[in-house]
């Protein structure tokens, strides 16, 4: 038994560290990320039930909502952060490592300045706003949520700083260690949450300080030990902040800003649109689906992620073979994720009691739509990481921007028609259109065939 063990290990160890030294380094990244995000799912599962029963299915989805609605802050960073991504992961293949700390402290320093700024500006308008009315929650929850607000915000605008680390690890080939935080955090928010479940009554202010002071309080932790000892050498300093060097990260970055708006629209407005349509209640149902389903999307991206920036160093040493091989790996891997997909489908009802019991019923003709959605989303994962690593997002800029439009009227359109099967339809549609669009265009490229816009 013992030389079985022993043998499989070994094998499973010659695995890994064989082929190129970029994809041994992909390879134990996305098994230690299993690892990590296993973990993670695992607890984001837990916290859920933990959570609505904490408060309840309504108030949840409330929390739902102000969280996209907080979120599409994110994308004030004006794409900096994928464009420290880009340039990071360039300067290190050229050997470049003081360009790269100049680089992380740059936008360490200009990150700061927009959110002292948009803070600032948020502290002045959210008094004046109706959260009630914003949330479609009942009026006498005024002042709770105006005040949630302000929390949720305020921890937000830390983490907007603060997670510049998990893109310094990302560049450089390691989200194995940049999965790690959102695992402590998840885990540190299952566990104060669980104490106010035994100490509290239901208090959705208590539970957006938990949810966003937990994440906070890891990454300033390990940010100080990082940049104190295995990234040193790229810690941000005030003296390598280099104004200059802003025209070189956004150049990339404004173009990935522009796409994050998008994005934005895309991702983060089916919370509302469902809540003015349906109400908060239904919020639930909807996000109960998507996470299940999400699992195995986070799967894949577990096996994407650290291509990204791989893909970055092979395009700037013109190693198109090892390209097209990872590329072809991606394909068979998304054929899998297809077929986890429909015994997910099939299972999920059994999924759905085993996980929350009885106080939310989903649909199965709500999950059967998160299956294609989710089929769709992967397919085009595959070929944006492609294109983004080697920085050719102009037709990805033009198609997000354009879907981005249409997106809110037509999610309108077919929720009034199908109501929230209608609402994941419109996704499923738009990121199935992009996907083939971009791997006609990831093609182009590899086969040097790719002119014009297709090259850009």
């Amino acid at each position: 038994m013992k030389a079985n063990i022993i043998g499989l290990y070994t094998n499973v160890l010659n695995l890994i560290n064989r082929g190129h030294r970029r994809s041994v380094k992909a390879k134990k990244n996305i098994l230690a990320s299993f690892v990590i995000k296993g973990g993670s799912i695992g607890v984001s599962l837990v916290l859920v039930p933990l959570t609505i029963n904490y408060v309840n299915p309504t108030s949840y989805g409330i929390w739902l909502t102000l969280s996209s609605i907080v979120g599409w802050f994110s994308f004030f960073d004006i794409g900096f952060g994928h464009g420290l991504r880009n340039k990071f992961a360039e300067s290190l293949a050229k050997g470049e490592y003081q360009l790269s700390r100049a680089y992380v402290s740059t936008t360490y320093a200009i990150l700061s300045i927009i959110v002292l700024i948009i803070l600032g500006l948020f502290y002045v308008v959210s008094p004046l706003l109706s959260w009630s009315a914003i949330l479609n929650s009942p009026p006498e929850m005024e002042r709770e949520l105006s005040i949630l607000s302000l929390i949720v915000f305020t921890f937000f605008c830390l983490q907007f700083v603060l997670k510049l680390i998990t893109t310094v690890l990302t560049a450089n080939q390691e989200p194995a260690k940049a999965s790690l935080f959102n695992f402590l955090g998840s885990l540190f928010s299952l566990c104060v949450i669980f104490i106010l479940t035994k100490t509290t009554e239901g208090n959705l202010i208590y539970l957006g300080t938990a949810l966003g002071f937990t994440p906070v309080l890891v990454l300033s932790s390990s940010s100080l030990w990082f940049y104190s000892n295995q990234y040193k050498k790229f810690a941000p300093s005030i003296k390598l902040v280099d104004f200059s060097l802003a025209g070189d990260l956004m150049n990339l970055g404004v173009k990935f800003f522009i796409i994050q708006i998008g994005g934005l629209v895309l991702f983060s407005t089916n919370n509302i649109i469902i809540t003015q349509l349906f109400g908060p209640t239904e919020v639930t149902p909807f996000n109960i689906s998507y996470k299940l389903f999400s699992v195995i999307n986070m799967g894949f991206g577990i096996i994407a992620t650290p291509l990204w920036s791989a893909f970055t160093e092979a395009y700037v040493k013109e190693e198109f073979g090892w390209i097209k091989s990872t590329l072809a790996k991606m394909r068979r891997i998304w054929i899998l994720a297809c077929l986890v997909s429909i015994l997910v489908l099939f299972a999920s009802p059994y999924l759905y009691e085993f996980w929350i019991g009885d106080a939310v019923k989903v649909p199965f003709e709500l999950s059967t739509a998160m299956a294609i959605y989710i089929m769709a989303a992967i397919w085009q994962t595959i070929h944006v990481f492609f294109l983004n690593g080697i920085g050719k997002i102009k037709l990805q800029l033009i198609l997000v921007t354009s879907t981005a439009l249409i997106n809110v009227p037509l999610a309108i359109f077919l929720g009034k028609l199908f109501g929230l099967v209608g609402i994941t339809m419109t996704s499923t549609i738009i990121f199935a259109f992009m996907g083939i669009i971009f791997s006609i265009q990831t093609h182009k490229i590899l086969n040097k065939k790719a002119t014009g816009i297709w090259f850009k």
